[in-house]
């Protein structure tokens, strides 16, 4: 997109915003403006302070210094009705839909005053037929939201906020759930928005899309304004550069010869859990020294898939095979006894406990065994010395063993982790997930780990959401969809476009023709 504002008004001013949490600085005097028919790409590491600024935009949070300017007029602070009456609408990255809802009741809902005797439908049916017409939001609505894509129910959070007059919108990782098909068809409405006048306040931390889509790229580094640039004029290098403050490079895996098969699926079923989905027929093989990729859209059975290796789930059908061998039975304590490493997807609800120390969290999953256990008594002298070996190898930055895990970063936290896991050897690593939400220096670090774990004879299974980084990491992909696997892709076999057709589905037919 061009990046010039020429004669555009500014229809947002943020002047000196300021943001504290105690003793943390959240936002340190920002100032920024966003002129009419302009898309602002906002970047910055976790915990840069990107939704903190937003959440004081938006009237969720009271800043403690400055103030915010719509359209001229400053805005009321902690009042989101104020910020909704003068057009900013915000779409999160996880969705606020009613599932049992149709699209049209989703819109309207809490638009219309309680007490109005009958709901005048007709009306606001025509209305979100012309937006929909409008803008390229194409959506029925009569449908339940329940029976909805991913991207469609995407549509409806922004019709919601353009059928309450939204003239800023705010989209914060707008892509997180979408594939690359329907992340295209997202930008051509973004674009089509713009055209006609409504300006977009873009977050991601995908670099590719926001040089594709933005005018200008503001980037937050520990709560400052650190740079800002016009689209047209910057690199991802400079973008990185200004999120980190130093060059930080992403590991290229080399190509590595695949030895043996370590675990094998065969035309395994597992039970679907409310609405989560079960897998269905998957064969699957994991081979020493490969990284096999598994991408998808989220939801489409990574969870399940995750949880039989990991001993969670067992199959319903099918064989699950270690080296060659049935378990006898499948467990969390034989997956670790067959030398399966677990990264969880959640390194908040299930991969540690919040008020344990680094020591108690580092033996978490072994502390009933040597050289942890001594006559069924935890020996924490020998604890202790592997969380301070842990600490030191992995670089996890902390106070000292003692200190609760819920005080660390992200990256810290997913360091202790990944320490936890590898200092044992494991045959075979489960890593779901496992940059999700870290800082670019802890992806660099957490991904040149899993690469040398690869080098030296593991076997990796890479569960991601995030497309770059499966073809970026991965020796071999499968692409996951309402849970079935598709045949294995080597690197660069396939186009980020084929995989998109595989992750909405297609494909699966004719493969299973074949």
């Amino acid at each position: 997109m061009t990046a010039g504002t020429g004669e555009r008004p500014v229809v947002l001013r943020v002047a000196g915003v300021a943001k504290r949490f105690g003793d943390l600085l959240a936002n340190d005097a920002i100032t920024f403006d966003l002129h009419a028919g302009e898309v602002v790409a906002l970047l910055g590491e976790n915990g840069a302070g990107k939704t903190t600024l937003m959440n004081v935009l938006f009237g969720h949070y009271t800043a403690d210094a400055g103030m915010v300017e719509l359209f001229g007029r400053p805005i009321p602070p902690g009042q989101p009705r104020a910020a909704l009456a003068a057009g900013v609408g915000m779409v999160h990255q996880h969705f606020t839909l009613a599932e049992n809802l149709t699209v049209l009741e989703n819109i309207v809902l809490g638009t219309e005053p309680l007490w109005r005797p009958r709901s005048d439908r007709a009306a606001a049916r025509a209305r979100i037929e012309r937006l929909s017409r409008d803008f390229g939001l194409a959506v029925h609505p009569d449908a339940r939201v329940g029976a909805l894509s991913v991207g469609e129910r995407q549509r409806v959070e922004i019709l919601k906020a353009l059928y309450r007059d939204a003239r800023i919108l705010i989209l914060d990782e707008p892509t997180a759930v979408l594939t690359p098909q329907e992340a295209e068809a997202l930008f051509a409405t973004l674009r089509s928005m713009v055209a006609q006048g409504l300006s977009v306040i873009f977050i991601s931390h995908k670099m590719h899309e926001v040089l594709a889509i933005s005018n200008r790229v503001l980037v937050l580094r520990h709560g400052r304004l650190v740079g800002e640039r016009a689209t047209a004029e910057a690199t991802a290098g400079e973008l990185a550069r200004l999120m980190v403050g130093a060059d930080i490079a992403l590991p290229e895996p080399r190509a590595h010869a695949p030895g043996e098969v370590l675990l094998r699926l065969r035309a395994v079923s597992t039970r679907a859990r409310g609405r989560a989905v079960g897998l269905r027929g998957v064969d699957l093989a994991l081979r020493a020294g490969q990284i096999t990729g598994l991408a998808g859209v989220s939801g489409n059975g990574q969870s399940a898939l995750a949880a039989l290796i990991a001993g969670l789930e067992p199959p319903a059908e099918g064989r699950l095979e270690i080296a060659g061998q049935v378990p006898a039975a499948w467990s969390p304590r034989a997956a670790i006894h067959g030398g399966i490493g677990r990264i969880p997807e959640d390194r908040h609800a299930e991969g540690t406990v919040a008020d344990f120390s680094l020591t108690e969290n580092a033996i978490l999953e072994r502390f009933a065994e040597a050289p942890f256990a001594r006559a069924g008594l935890i020996d924490w002298h020998a604890a202790r010395r592997f969380a301070e070996q842990v600490i030191a190898d992995y670089d996890v930055r902390c106070p000292g063993p003692e200190t609760r895990i819920r005080l660390l970063s992200g990256g810290n936290m997913q360091k202790l982790i990944l320490g936890r896991v590898l200092e044992f050897g494991p045959r075979i690593i489960l890593a779901n997930q496992p940059v999700r939400g870290l800082d670019i220096g802890a992806v660099a670090y957490v991904q040149r780990r899993l690469i040398a774990a690869r080098d030296a004879g593991a076997a990796v299974l890479l569960i991601s959401e995030d497309l770059d980084e499966i073809q970026a990491m991965s020796d071999v992909i499968h692409v996951i969809s309402e849970g079935r696997l598709s045949p294995p892709f080597a690197r660069g076999e396939r186009t980020v476009h084929e995989l998109g057709q595989w992750m909405a589905g297609h494909g699966f037919e004719d493969s299973h023709a074949a």
